[in-house]
């Protein structure tokens, strides 16, 4: 009778770890978010995870602002978003739907990539260029 209670709660267990395995490396959705990073820190008790908040705004100058609020595992994505705080970039995340607990992050949507965007586009054909970091600092 313990042999079996034992097995089951071994099966469980492996039952439970296949799951988060599984949740981890697959991913609901992916996709970019385009807009300006205005927060990121480091946040947790125990498990520290980079989360963030990036604005989303469809047109210079509009009022209308939605915020992505994201999560970062990966330190070296966590600092390149660092080093473009503050300018127009596009993040590539992955959805994953699945996991439990503040351990992973607070949110569903985990940054893997980041990219500055050079120019704002007003609309088709019309498009403003962002001068280069260097040109704006002098």
């Amino acid at each position: 009778m313990r042999l079996k209670i034992a097995l089951s709660v071994v099966a469980l267990l492996l039952l439970i770890t296949a799951w988060f395995v599984f949740a981890w490396h697959w991913s609901y959705s992916e996709g970019e978010r385009a807009g300006w990073v205005q927060k990121l820190s480091r946040k947790g008790w125990v498990c520290k995870t980079w989360e963030g908040e990036q604005a989303l705004v469809s047109l210079p100058g509009t009022a209308s602002v939605e915020k992505f609020y994201f999560t970062v595992h990966d330190e070296a994505t966590a600092a390149a978003i660092n080093k473009v705080m503050g300018r127009r970039v596009n993040l590539h995340y992955e959805e994953k739907v699945g996991l439990p607990g503040a351990c992973f992050g607070e949110t569903r949507y985990f940054v893997t990539g980041v990219t500055l965007v050079d120019e704002i586009s007003l609309s088709p054909g019309i498009v403003v260029p962002v001068p280069p970091a260097s040109a704006a600092s002098q």
